[in-house]
């Protein structure tokens, strides 16, 4: 008789088995050389291949790069049991229990009928469990932004600061509001500009250019929009259009540096015309 298909909690403890082997005694001298700090800029790098392969509508490619994630969570649990701190259960047990406790509309006696209603008790559960975690340490770190990481790429951090800070009620009261204060945030950074100067002028210029970046994200929150998947459109957008301009002129048998800035807008206008985005 054939083997039956393993089940998803077997093929799990295979992958963790395999992850073991390689950092064994017989196993790959790459994988035993890495530790906890080696390991986070190809984590980091494991995130974005997965937000890529989700905007590109990829989904063989969505399967193949959350089996990296994958890899990683593993390989890293698989460090913590090394060094005695935890291992997979704990990692597993952790988010387990922390769904079920921050779900009480469904595994509780709470209700909550809409996305909004989630949200605030997920955010009034998480504040309790802060403050808990939070009693020993000094009263600065109790603030409603900590947890958020410095690491984070900086318009997903603004994205962050900025909803955390609305869920108390800091925040505009319509998106005019948000607009007025971007006409103001560029008003300044023209001040800024037209002032002339010194090295005091660059760091205001970049003070000026952060606050305005700061309320153009806080646009895009406001209309549910994700600040960063945003702009990798308009990247890849503008990727393509100057690539298309740069295929046209290679016809002509020119390049860039040989054309006109009017021969090159007037090629832009017809990538933009041909619909050229992706």
């Amino acid at each position: 008789m054939t083997r039956p298909p393993k089940g998803t909690g077997e093929k799990f403890e295979r992958l963790v088995e395999i992850m073991k082997t390689l950092r064994g005694p017989n196993g790959c001298p790459w994988d035993k050389q890495q530790d906890f700090n080696s390991l986070k800029p190809m984590l980091v790098e494991e995130v974005y291949e997965v937000l890529e392969a989700i905007e590109n509508g990829d989904f063989e490619g969505v399967s193949e790069e959350l089996g990296d994630l994958l890899l990683h969570v593993v390989f890293h649990a698989c460090l913590g049991k090394e060094a005695g701190h935890f291992d997979i259960n704990t990692v597993i047990d952790k988010i387990s229990d922390k769904l079920v406790r921050r779900h009480p509309h469904v595994f509780g006696e709470e209700s909550a009928s809409t996305a909004e209603e989630v949200i605030k008790n997920w955010e009034a559960i998480k504040a309790q469990e802060k403050a808990q975690k939070l009693k020993s340490r000094i009263p600065d770190q109790r603030s409603l932004l900590a947890g958020i990481p410095s690491k984070l790429p900086a318009i997903h951090e603004a994205h962050q600061l900025s909803s955390r800070a609305a869920r108390v009620g800091f925040d505009w009261p319509d998106v005019e509001g948000i607009f007025e204060k971007l006409q103001e945030e560029v008003a300044e950074l023209k001040e800024v500009i037209s002032a002339g100067g010194d090295t005091v002028r660059r760091e205001r210029l970049e003070d000026e250019i952060g606050d305005m970046l700061f309320v153009i994200v806080n646009i895009a929150r406001y209309l549910k929009i994700d600040s960063e998947s945003a702009l990798k459109r308009a990247n890849r957008k503008f990727k393509a259009r100057f690539q298309y301009m740069e295929g046209e002129l290679a016809k002509q048998g020119k390049t860039l540096e040989q054309a006109s800035l009017g021969e090159m807008e007037a090629l832009w206008q017809k990538a933009k015309s041909e619909t050229i985005s992706t």
